[in-house]
């Protein structure tokens, strides 16, 4: 069942439920040779040198490590934009885990616009990437 395009299965985590300058932690996750690998073969790049991490495998990896938060799902109806910045590199054997804060919260009609500021930090606390996701997010339903 869904209501506005958004899967209502499970708890969510709506519009109203998101604190404005509220931070959010992901636990974190060792970088493996398997995860290159496997990111490699998805995108054709299977060939390549495994010790250098994609930088878009960061991004992919903190975003999946959003899902182990005790938190329900973020009720997002819609992905509006990324602004991000690839700070420096990571090797494989790095450890990382991201930092989220709400930097904007606007209501709208049915749904309300949440902007992060998201952070991707190494094992030593060193910021590896840097960026904002902006979404579109449902409203609790009546």
């Amino acid at each position: 069942m869904s209501h506005a395009g958004v899967s209502t299965a499970g708890p969510q985590w709506y519009f109203e439920d998101v604190v404005l300058e509220g931070v959010t932690e992901t636990p974190a996750i060792t970088v493996t040779d398997t995860h290159v690998r496997m990111f490699r073969g998805l995108v054709g790049q299977a060939g390549e040198d495994v010790g250098a991490v994609p930088e878009i495998l960061l991004m992919c990896l903190s975003t999946g490590l959003g899902w182990r938060i005790p938190q329900p799902p973020l009720a997002v109806l819609a992905f509006l934009s990324i602004d991000f910045q690839f700070v420096r590199a990571l090797a494989v054997g790095d450890t990382i885990h991201s930092r989220a804060r709400t930097v904007v919260k606007r209501p709208m009609r049915d749904a309300g616009l949440i902007v992060e500021e998201r952070d991707i930090l190494d094992q030593h606390g060193d910021v590896i990437q840097h960026g904002r996701f902006t979404f579109l997010v449902a409203r609790r339903p009546k």
